[in-house]
């Protein structure tokens, strides 16, 4: 198992209200598994995403990821583990505006203190398998939402993550545009990527292994799915 959850809760609190988003959940993914998070709005699903990604700590409950105890670590050592092993991309693209398509990907990889010319050729390299390597100078705003998604992208596998965490990396593109990048995640998942990705469409996840669906904080239903093969 690459990531191995047991009994995961999380609650927030409001004045005097807490709301339980999370109610217990025990959750695992297999290397090289493509797995989709499904749910009505309000179910967990994107909560549930930020507690295995390291981008927010459980109440309760323990996370194994490739064989280390995230609850051992202190937050500097849980920022350099997302920074070094884990990848990241979001429905709003979280790109920066003022900086172009290849300052976008190369900055994570510098505040590694990677080389500047071996960065420079894994950013190109990763540009150049979104299709973005005659715009690798355009700024954010001299590009469309599926090519700023396709940075993303690119930002989140440039330094080969062991698990790519996608939080409704669809929701803000048109239908054509989004199963661009539904194909980009299947062939990335075919070349041995572990992808977690939170869906709400499920014509989405015809290519993954397995989908779980979520409902009121607890997995209510999960199922294997056989690969479509392509064409």
């Amino acid at each position: 198992m690459i990531i191995n959850a047991k009994n995961i809760t999380r609650s927030y609190v409001s004045g005097e209200v807490e709301t339980k988003v999370l109610k217990g959940i025990d959750f695992a993914v297999e290397a090289g598994e493509f797995v989709a998070i499904m749910g009505r709005s309000g179910a967990g699903k994107s909560t549930l995403l930020y507690q295995l990604s390291l981008l927010d700590v459980p109440n309760t409950g323990i996370i194994v990821i490739d064989g280390r105890r995230t609850d051992h670590m202190d937050s500097e050592e849980r920022t350099q583990f997302r920074l070094d092993e884990l990848g990241y991309v979001f429905q709003d693209y979280a790109i920066l505006p003022e900086l172009t398509a290849y300052e976008n990907v190369v900055l994570p990889l510098l505040m590694k203190g990677m080389d500047p010319e071996e960065a420079k050729k894994q950013v190109m390299d990763a540009l150049d398998k979104m299709g973005l390597a005659d715009k690798w100078k355009n700024l954010p705003s001299q590009l469309s939402g599926g090519e700023q998604q396709r940075v993303s992208i690119a930002r989140a596998i440039t330094h080969n993550p062991k698990i790519l965490f996608a939080d409704e990396p669809t929701a803000n593109l048109d239908g054509q545009t989004a199963k661009k990048i539904i194909e980009i995640f299947n062939d990335l998942n075919e070349a041995g990527q572990t992808i977690v990705m939170v869906t709400h469409e499920k014509q989405y996840t015809k290519n993954c292994n397995r989908i779980v669906d979520l409902d009121d904080g607890v997995i209510v239903k999960e199922h294997k799915l056989k690969k479509s093969k392509k064409k």
